[in-house]
């Protein structure tokens, strides 16, 4: 009788929520845009190459990848790290358990025979603090490649 109480509220107040317009509806607008991610890029990186929507920056001395695709509204930070074949089994099975739990909200990812780190994410709905947040994230991966293949100092899931 609890159980059933408790789920017909928990199911009224989300119909509510909904209904009321205080969650957002998935295609509603956000706010980044190319030339605010460029705007950040120049703010944040010690060297900004490229033209709208394909740059090429330095931060924290890695070299990082960022592509964007309005049209689709869908931006991804890269940094390569090394050719699978210069990686061992070991390596690539702790790139795959940091994903887990070290690695938060940028990964380890394997394209064209190059591992990465790679940040992927939907562009309109980026804030400056979390693009910030996450170029550092795809930096550290990058570098902590090897030791503790983390993209910060949380830990998910630790003690």
């Amino acid at each position: 009788m609890k159980r059933t109480l408790l789920l017909s509220t928990c199911l009224t107040l989300i119909l509510t929520l909904n209904s009321c317009d205080v969650i957002a509806p998935k295609d509603s607008p956000g706010t980044m845009n190319n030339t605010q991610l460029e705007e950040l890029l120049r703010q944040v990186c010690s060297s900004v190459e490229g033209e709208s929507g394909q740059w090429q920056v330095v931060y924290k001395d890695k070299k990082i990848i960022c592509l964007t695709d309005e049209s689709h509204d869908r931006m991804r930070f890269i940094s390569a790290i090394a050719k699978m074949d210069e990686i061992s089994e070991e390596q690539l099975r702790f790139c795959m358990s940091a994903n887990f739990d070290r690695a938060l909200d940028a990964r380890y990812c394997v394209s064209r025979d190059i591992l990465w780190a790679a940040f992927i994410h939907p562009l309109s709905e980026l804030s400056e603090d979390f693009a910030a947040d996450a170029l550092n994230q795809v930096a550290n991966l990058a570098e902590n490649f090897g030791t503790s293949y983390a993209s910060g100092g949380l830990t998910f899931g630790s003690e």
